[in-house]
């Protein structure tokens, strides 16, 4: 702390100025006050002692600060890679977590203060946002922390290095939001440079017309004063270069003569005054113009490519043997090859189950068909119509019932909607689900015996109605439920064309849930699409392990399967829970050609392989990763194929591919026997992805982001990337934007949703020029990407992940990736961990929550966050506003696992998330402040209610009403302390109930009247002076769960004159954590005794609490459970309001104990205020 204050040898300061400047450094260092208000209160007390010059603290401009030196780049060492079982797959990556650790030593080089406690840097700042141009020598914090006005904390480091950009700030800016100067020298340094004091004396003068100032004007002339001038009229705006003192200006700029009367002045000014606005725009509180806009870094990377030209696929071939449509696959192989199997499913054992052949999808399909449109009926009409929308709800075991309801009601022209099978009345996202189902006008649900007997039931025994949802029938399709169509039946079924064939879910970054519409033309394009990337043949076997009512799992292993007579092995999520490698042993059984995963089931394959011999994978071309837009799942194809590369697995066979719900297949690459390039991988910079551009990394070896290849373009698209925010133009071609693509085999529109449809499914790409692309409309992929060489699609994240801080972009991907890379790795409870960002002053802040692993101490987890906030600090340059740990198991998962984010977004938001550890850094990462507030003279309370109301300024302060002169009667004077105004209820008011207690049922457990508590404290002073001995003064711990008991403790207190100190008792199951910090309180208070009740007594001196504290060491404990009937001779008065009269101890989140002295004075004042302001 020494630096931070002036060498006061010059004058010798009193003792007691030497003791409140210690203490201010004391509450500086502890975080209890911020940086500006400690210079405030410290400039107040030297006031009288050390002159300031210029408005500028002397030992500030004397300071030599020397700023923390940039994270500079460090080769990684290899280190032999450790097992991180818990990690979530999805990021796992070895050379990123020795980033992460190199990241962190260096933090233990710079000797950074632990984050936990809040820091206190001081502050540099020019009048706008203006900085030295030396910007690389300063952390980004100290930064990104500068605020405007804050002249008296500018540091003058030497007169060379400050003059010219002083100069431009004179020049370029001013104090008022709305009013700027500008300068005849645009851009450049002026012909001669002022000295250093010359140029802070002008910025100060500056400063000062400004607060004056009538309505804000922008001059011609630069702002420069002498120290001593002060402007004798509102309308002055500044003294141009040249001019003496007595030439003025008016409000527009134009040079007066001071020989004008001051009276046609007055008039000039009147005239220029803008007319009063109407009375609504009194009430607009502009938040744009308050707040500090960040300025965008002068040496941010910048895109330097040509612009990029539209990528066209390979053409769609198809081919005049195969089947026309789906529905007309279905029949031909239905009936031509009946016996040849479709899809087999497996039980969590992992044994085949039954297996559904192609005859009898055709038949049940049928059936299910012929029920649907025959045998539903409402007062004699069908209860479906053509077009009608009905729910599918199945779960991810059965998905035989699934495929046999979606081909059914294909059959049916009606239009499937498949959703989550609804566990309770509160999953996370239902009532979203609901909505949706409600806005498609869904009143029928198709589901099995099993499944409809597992949902949660209303007392009638039906299915309960869940939150949200619309009424819904439900209709179980189990064989013995359905209806045999007559042989000459055959539904006429149009499955072409531009109607919808099935609207598919998605939930979207907010939480909404929208339904993404799939024309017969777009379903039946997807299918020749994929057949043709992928090379499917007829009677191949398809392994799949992802959710088949939605995504790739449904377009590979319900649709596209069909259409080329494929089998389809169905691996369930709760199978891979029990046994991950089941996947691959069904590989090996079947010989199974294709496999289809994400890097997760990859991932959680390589933990259990261990001992497993007979495993062999040569028989796959084709392992498609679906999830391979995820840029972190590189780790896991690398990791997967080095150690199956020795079990027949060959490299060309990983095939990556990236998909939406909106675009479908994106792109996935292929073989090389299918014409695919060789794979390519790019080591990208994350600080150049922050801006949006594309820098291949060379020296920062900590902050990369390692991408492969998703592969080509679908046959017949074409893709384009496009800006992320505004019109959308091309981007250069080494920028990162948003991949669009046009084809047939896209979605076609949000159901319902007219206006975001058009957004996201009509948009038109365009040129520099203003130039469209193509006549055909294109469609937002949500993918951020980029094309590189061979014409290979790149994707670097998720629109849906993005976070913009400031002008940079961050991926919670990567936040994620960074923070399961920080030691120790199994901290996070199986890897569960969500980022997101919330919105605080018109920015975005990152939140990033996790499950802490059950038997996490307190200490290791505010550890663990210290460092990885450090961690991304260091990786991604930016900070973390919220960092919250929750039990384990107690965040909202989706239905196929993970953490459904937008659910815990929103319990975060409403305060319902019951985090167990938090830690908040506001300081560090919200820097775009509300601008100084300006002190106005006389402002009454009433002005701060109408805010900027008075003279169209932000106000600095306001005062309340005066407590002294609002009292009628001597009432208030006469009974100035707690303990008299008890005494006085006692004897006017003996029967008035003061407090009532109630249980958690709402019921009265105990009562206190005036007469009662009076009694009962004096009982309890008696007991203090006679059993405690304790003298006026003395320290009392009143150990007591909220209650009556508590109160009349407290008084009896004071009116012994003893300091009450009420401390929360400690929790009987968690003695451990909870009893330590009761007896810090007492040691730290000082306290002479304890009073507590009977059951409280007992646990302090338990054998539990010996194993937590040393139970020997306790004060005098006293029960006051049943002390007898005493009076105490006389009730102490204090014999001066300073007296104390309390203490309020607390302990802050980074474990810190503060308490807080209140004399009685300050008591008396408090309770008399809080009456006022509540009418009580």
């Amino acid at each position: 702390m020494a630096d931070r204050g002036c060498p006061l040898e010059a004058a010798p300061l009193p003792a007691e100025v030497l003791e409140s400047l210690a203490e201010l450094e004391l509450e500086l260092s502890e975080g209890d006050i911020t940086q500006k208000g400690y210079e405030k209160k410290r400039a107040k007390l030297l006031a009288r002692y050390i002159p300031l010059t210029q408005g500028v603290d002397p030992c500030l401009q004397t300071e030599n600060r020397i700023p923390g030196p940039l994270l500079t780049a460090a080769t990684a060492k290899q280190q032999k890679s450790r097992a991180t079982n818990s990690r979530d797959e999805r990021f796992r990556s070895d050379v990123h977590t020795e980033a992460v650790q190199a990241a962190l030593a260096k933090y233990k080089e710079r000797k950074m203060p632990m984050p936990s406690k809040r820091r206190s840097a001081l502050v540099h700042s020019s009048v706008e946002t203006y900085t030295p141009p030396d910007t690389s020598s300063a952390s980004e914090d100290e930064g990104s922390l500068r605020r405007p006005g804050r002249l008296t904390s500018t540091l003058l480091q030497s007169h060379s290095g400050i003059e010219p950009w002083l100069d431009r700030v004179i020049q370029g800016s001013s104090t008022s939001s709305s009013a700027s100067s500008t300068s005849s020298h645009p851009g450049g340094r002026p012909a001669a440079a002022p000295s250093a004091s010359t140029a802070l004396a002008g910025l100060t003068a500056h400063a000062h017309i400004d607060l004056h100032s009538a309505p804000p004007d922008v001059t011609t002339g630069l702002v420069e004063h002498s120290p001593y001038e002060r402007p004798q009229m509102a309308s002055v705006r500044g003294i141009p270069r040249g001019h003496g003192r007595n030439v003025l200006e008016t409000a527009d700029g134009v040079p007066v003569n001071s020989r004008v009367s001051s009276k046609i002045q007055q008039l000039l000014n009147t005239l220029k005054r803008p007319k009063r606005p109407p009375l609504k725009e009194f009430f607009v509180d502009d938040f744009e113009e308050l707040l500090e806009v960040q300025q965008p870094d002068p040496n941010q990377p910048k895109p330097e490519g040509d612009q990029m030209a539209v990528l066209k696929g390979e053409p769609l071939s198809v081919g005049t043997s195969g089947p026309l449509s789906l529905l007309a696959a279905l029949q031909l192989w239905g009936t031509t090859q009946p016996k040849a199997p479709c899809l087999t499913a497996l039980d969590t054992a992992g044994k085949a189950t039954c297996t559904l052949t192609y005859g009898k999808l055709w038949s049940r399909s049928l059936k299910l068909a012929y029920t649907l449109l025959n045998k539903l009926t409402s007062k004699n009409e069908p209860l479906l119509n053509p077009g009608d929308r009905v729910a599918l709800v199945f779960p991810n075991s059965d998905p035989i019932m699934f495929m046999v309801a979606f081909y059914g009601c294909l059959l049916a022209e009606l239009v499937p909607v498949p959703i989550e099978v609804p566990l309770t009345r509160k999953d996370a996202g239902s009532q979203q689900v609901g909505f949706l189902l409600g806005s498609c006008g869904v009143t029928l649900a198709l589901t099995t015996d099993a499944c409809q007997k597992g949902l949660p039931k209303a007392p009638t025994g039906e299915v309960a109605t869940f939150k949200g949802w619309p009424p819904l029938a439900w209709l179980v399709i189990d064989g013995k439920h359905l209806t045999k169509p007559p042989k000459d039946w055959y539904p006429l079924a149009q499955d072409t064309g531009s109607r919808t064939a099935y609207i598919e879910y998605k939930t979207s970054k907010e939480g909404s849930t929208v339904g993404v519409t799939v024309s017969h033309s777009s379903l039946l394009a997807q299918c020749q699409a994929l057949t043709q990337a992928c090379g499917y043949m007829e009677a191949e076997t398809l392994t799949n392990v992802l959710d088949f009512k939605r995504d790739a799992g449904l377009w590979h292993g319900v649709l596209t399967s069909v259409m080329n007579r494929m089998h389809v092995i169905s691996i369930p999520y709760a199978l891979m829970k029990v046994n991950p490698l089941s996947w691959i042993q069904k590989v090996c059984s079947y010989k199974a050609r294709a496999a289809l995963v994400k890097s997760r089931d990859m991932h959680w394959s390589l933990l259990a392989q261990r001992g497993q011999r007979d495993v062999c994978l040569s028989s796959l071309r084709m392992l498609i990763v679906a999830d391979g837009a995820n840029p972190w799942s590189i780790s896991s194809c690398d990791a997967f194929l080095n150690v199956f590369q020795s079990r027949g697995l060959r490299p060309e066979v990983i095939c990556p591919c990236a998909s939406s719900p909106e675009a479908l297949t994106v792109a996935i690459r292929r073989p090389p026997d299918l014409g695919g390039p060789p794979p390519r991988k790019a080591v990208l910079s994350m600080n150049g992805l922050s801006y949006g551009v594309i820098r291949v990394d060379t020296e920062e070896k900590l902050s990369v982001l390692t991408v492969q290849d998703v592969g080509q373009v679908m046959p017949g698209a074409s893709v384009c990337v496009v800006k992320v925010d505004g019109v959308p133009y091309l981007c250069k071609t080494d920028e990162i934007g948003e991949i669009c693509v046009n084809s047939v085999a896209t979605g076609t529109a949000y159901y319902g949703l007219l206006g975001i449809t058009k957004n996201i499914f009509e948009t038109v790409p365009v040129t520099a020029d203003g130039v469209p692309v193509s006549d055909r409309p294109f469609t937002r992929t949500g993918l951020l990407g980029f094309i590189g060489p061979d014409n290979l699609v790149f994707v670097v994240g998720k629109l849906d992940g993005l976070m913009v801080v400031g002008i940079r972009r961050h991926n919670a991907d990567d936040i994620v990736a960074t923070a399961l890379a920080v030691e120790p790795m199994k901290f996070v409870y199986r890897g569960r961990i969500a980022v997101f960002s919330v919105t605080v002053l018109h920015d975005d802040r990152i939140v990033l929550v996790a499950e802490q692993r059950p038997d996490a101490s307190e200490e290791d987890s505010f550890q663990w966050m210290s460092r990885v906030l450090q961690a991304i600090d260091s990786i991604h340059q930016v900070g973390v506003y919220c960092l919250a740990l929750v039990p384990a198991n107690t965040l909202p998962k989706a239905p196929l696992g993970g953490i459904h984010i937008s659910e815990t977004k929103q319990r975060f938001l409403e305060g319902t998330l019951h985090p167990c550890n938090v830690l908040m850094c506001p300081h560090t990462c919200v820097t775009n402040l509300p601008k100084p507030r300006q002190k106005q003279p006389e402002v009454g309370p009433a002005s701060m209610i109408v805010g900027n109301l008075v003279a169209g300024k932000r106000i600095a302060q306001a005062s309340g009403r005066e407590l002294a002169h609002l009292e009628d009667s001597d009432q208030a004077r006469k009974f100035l302390f707690l303990a008299d105004v008890l005494q006085w209820r006692a004897h006017t008011t003996p029967d008035h109930p003061l407090f009532l207690l109630l249980n958690a049922k709402g019921t009265v457990t105990s009562t206190a009247t005036c007469i009662q508590l009076h009694k009962r404290a004096e009982r309890v002073a008696a007991a203090l002076m006679e059993k405690g001995r304790l003298d006026a003064g003395d320290h009392v711990a009143l150990v007591y769960p909220p209650g009556v008991d508590l109160i009349a403790a407290f008084y009896g207190c004071l009116y012994c004159g003893c300091v009450p100190v009420t401390v929360r008792p400690p929790h009987p199951q968690n003695l451990g954590t909870t009893l330590p910090t009761v007896k810090m309180i007492v040691e730290v208070s000082k306290s002479a005794c304890v009073l507590s009740t009977q059951a409280i007594t007992r646990l302090l001196k338990s054998k539990e609490a010996a194993a937590a504290v040393d139970v020997r060491t306790w004060p005098t404990i006293l029960d006051t459970d049943d002390i007898p009937k005493k009076k105490v001779a006389s009730i102490f008065r204090p014999p001066s309001p300073d007296v104390l009269a309390y203490l309020d101890f607390s302990v802050s989140t980074t474990g810190i104990l503060a308490g807080v002295k209140m004399s009685h004075a300050a008591t008396s004042a408090l309770c008399r205020s809080i009456k006022l302001q509540c009418e009580l």
